[in-house]
């Protein structure tokens, strides 16, 4: 009776259609599916830097319901005044010195932690990243505590010594120092998983050929590292070159100017010169698409290739008597990019004067106050900040997993006409400078007739857009490295596509999609350009209340109690990912 049972055809049970005619219902769909993405993604990039570049050859700038189309040249005629050249000057002086600068200190930190038996290894790693942790903008505040001309911390304590001050943090020199500093772990990471994998073949030949360790370092090693050096150098620049918060924290007290602080100035004057700042702001553009061309066409004419199908390992160092002054070279970097600005950030917090002549007023009765952290906790300022920040961070963070996701699967997994367009426009927001992107996007939402201008949304919608190549990227390489044939068969054995998305696809890139999510919330943490053209008195966020309070020089005190707490819960959203990770490798275990 069993037998029976068992060879009774299943007259219930659906037959799921021949597989190649599935294929074909699948791939006509397909076709289509990059349309609504293009069209959302086309939005958030072209939409503000199409205002843009009509700003820079208009008569007047976007407003609501008045769009010139008066087309002129003379707003180009702003190119040739002596402040645009001395701030082009100054940009590329800055953003050359401090990315070489970032080369060497991330440079070394890799070389040592990957091929030398340093000591303290693990530890001398976690010094290479930990400046990520501080914003860099954070860190320029902390600086310009320790460092201005006359207050500076450390001239205190060196005029203290009858030393003078010999100090300047408001200086070239300064501000090169201060982008360097947190710069640097970009040219560590990306350098020292490039030597990590190192094929050592070639410099076994060149010893055995009589060179020495040294000569083989410079003239195998480091050549070999070259598209880790350029790529880290190319993404150092760029974001040098276009970082306002840093120049306008250290370069515009001592009156150096900058391109982007050149562009917040024009539109910050009275009447705002917005046309102007636009032509700038398309020259700034212009640059970066064409140092990213260059370093594309430098390395194209070789070959780096060094890792193979065979098992290798790259060699260990002795560096003998070295070892010691290489951890101590460390360690001056650690203290210089952590541990001072965290003390001057404290100091400043629990002082009960913003000024100070001497560190032996520290000694006085009332010197001393530690009331600015609570004074900050519970202020209706760092209430509304946070709650601000939060909700635009998770729900940015959220929208750009959704959006990375979605252009990520119709780019890697469909075969939509326009999906090598639709993956050129999310990597768009990469060649334009956040300074850039803030006035474009200002300028849309008060031209679109959507309420969106003077809400949490307009911040949302901003963000999302700045931080649309990483979000992609990051699902990206999932889902290239993730095979399609467990949700194909889903499909095949009769599940809708949606159903096998959700049931097979997005379990298996669950860690990709949370590192995304966390990774997007950080950033949306850190950010500070974008917003300080979007926001409003009531959608403040804790990087610009800050900001705010650093520029209200009476506020001291509780703008470095604030940027420690803020310091604080960055902290935590970087080791989150970790021990999300972590749990993860013991499930799958």
């Amino acid at each position: 009776m069993s037998q029976a049972v068992l060879d009774r055809p299943a007259a219930d049970v659906p037959t799921p259609p021949p597989a190649r005619k599935r294929n074909r219902r699948i791939g006509r769909r397909g076709k289509l599916a990059s349309i609504p993405l293009l069209a959302v993604v086309a939005f958030l990039v072209l939409v503000p830097a199409g205002f843009v570049l009509l700003a820079a050859f208009s008569e007047s700038v976007p407003r609501p319901g008045s769009i010139s189309f008066d087309l002129t040249l003379r707003n180009v005629d702003v190119l040739l005044e002596a402040g645009v050249l001395g701030a082009t000057g100054n940009s590329l002086v800055i953003a050359v010195s401090a990315t070489f600068l970032a080369l060497c200190i991330g440079g070394f930190l890799a070389f040592i932690t990957a091929r030398t038996n340093v000591r303290c290894k693990g530890f001398v790693f976690l010094i290479g990243l930990m400046p990520m942790f501080l914003p860099s903008y954070v860190g320029a505040l902390a600086w310009s505590i320790l460092g201005s001309p006359g207050a500076g911390l450390i001239n205190v304590g060196t005029r203290d010594l009858g030393m003078g001050s010999p100090v300047n943090m408001y200086s070239v020199q300064g501000v090169v120092m201060v982008f360097a500093m947190y710069y640097a772990p970009y040219a560590f990471l990306l350098i020292h998983a490039s030597m990590s994998m190192m094929n050592p073949d070639l410099e076994d030949a060149s010893n055995v050929h009589g060179a020495s360790t040294w000569r083989t370092i410079r003239s195998v090693t480091a050549p070999l590292a070259l598209p880790a050096i350029m790529g880290s150098g190319l993404l150092m620049f760029i974001l040098i070159l276009e970082n306002f918060p840093v120049a306008q924290v250290l370069a515009t007290p001592g009156q150096i100017d900058t391109l982007p602080t050149f562009i917040y100035r024009l539109m910050n004057t009275s009447p705002s010169r917005g046309n102007e700042a636009s032509v700038i702001a398309i020259v700034l553009v212009a640059a970066v698409i064409a140092i990213t061309v260059v370093q594309r066409k430098v390395l194209a004419k070789r070959s780096f290739t060094t890792v193979s199908g065979k098992g290798v390992k790259a060699r260990t160092l002795d560096l003998g008597k070295l070892r010691t002054p290489a951890l101590l070279l460390a360690l001056v970097y650690f203290v210089l990019a952590i541990v001072l600005p965290l003390l001057a950030l404290f100091l400043s917090a629990i002082r009960s004067s913003p000024y100070m002549q001497s560190f032996s007023s520290l000694a006085e009765p009332g010197a001393l106050d530690i009331t600015s952290f609570s004074d900050v906790l519970t202020s209706d300022v760092f209430h509304t900040a946070a709650t601000n920040s939060v909700l635009v961070s998770i729900m940015a963070a959220a929208g750009g997993t959704v959006l990375a996701f979605l252009v990520g699967y119709t780019v890697y997994r469909t075969s939509s006409y326009a999906r090598g367009l639709l993956e050129a426009l999310s990597m768009v927001p990469l060649a334009i400078p956040a300074i850039v992107l803030g006035i474009g996007l200002l300028w849309t939402w008060l031209v679109m007739p959507v309420p969106v201008y003077g809400t949490l949304w307009v911040l949302i919608i901003g963000f999302v857009a700045v931080q649309m190549p990483q979000g992609f990227r990051g699902i990206a390489a999932a889902i290239q490295s993730t095979d399609r044939d467990l949700e194909d068969s889903a499909v095949l054995l009769g599940a809708r596509r949606s159903r096998a998305i959700s049931f097979v696809t997005l379990p298996l890139l669950r860690v990709a999609v949370s590192s995304t999510f966390l990774m997007l919330l950080m950033l949306s943490m850190r950010e500070l350009t974008v917003p300080l053209f979007l926001y409003t008195t009531d959608t403040r966020i804790l990087s610009i209340a800050i900001y705010d309070q650093f520029e209200n020089g009476g506020a001291l005190r509780e703008a470095s109690a604030l940027a420690l707490v803020y310091c604080a819960i960055m902290f935590l959203l970087s080791y989150l990912p970790r021990r999300i990770g972590a749990k993860s490798g013991v499930g799958h275990a």
